[in-house]
Formats: C-alpha cells, sequence, structure tokens
C-alpha cells in the first residue's frame, strides 16, 4: 500500500474527495488510516501537482464516520496487474 493523501470532505454526490501530491491509479482501491477498504478511486482532476481523487465509497464504509475524520491519511493498493493480454 501507498500513501494516497489526506481526505477533505464529502460531496453532495456523497464521494469522498481527497488530496494528493501525485495522480493515482483510476479504480484503485481506498483505505482510512485503519487500514479498512473505503472505496475505489473514481476521477482525478485539478493540477497535476496536487490534484484531487474523487472516491466513490463501498456501501459497507460509514459515511458519518469517514466525515468526522476529514484530514485522515488515506492509502490506496494498486490490484495485480494481468499482463496475459
Amino acid at each position: 500500500m501507498k500513501l494516497l493523501g489526506k481526505s477533505l470532505h464529502i460531496a453532495n454526490s456523497g464521494k469522498l474527495i481527497a488530496r494528493t501530491t501525485k495522480t493515482p491509479s483510476p479504480g484503485a482501491i481506498v483505505f482510512n488510516s485503519n487500514k479498512k477498504k473505503i472505496g475505489k478511486v473514481g476521477y482525478v482532476f485539478g493540477p497535476t501537482a496536487h490534484p484531487y481523487v474523487s472516491i466513490r465509497l463501498f456501501r459497507s464504509a460509514n459515511r458519518d464516520e469517514i466525515a468526522k475524520k476529514c484530514g485522515e491519511k488515506l492509502a490506496e493498493f494498486f490490484p495485480p496487474v494481468d499482463n496475459d493480454i
């Protein structure tokens, strides 16, 4: 797992917005600081030096708890790549 960045807020659409220093892979799994899966990377937008990331939260993720912990560090996990294609 690699550090993704910090959570900022939950948007009106229900997606978690985070700020990062690098561009993550779309579809990468996102974990909170307790190493619990909370969602997947959706869109990456904003400046290339410090982009924003829209994270689609899993249904099992507690949105209220995540909203209370804004500023929390997030990590990402890259799923294995199938090179047999």
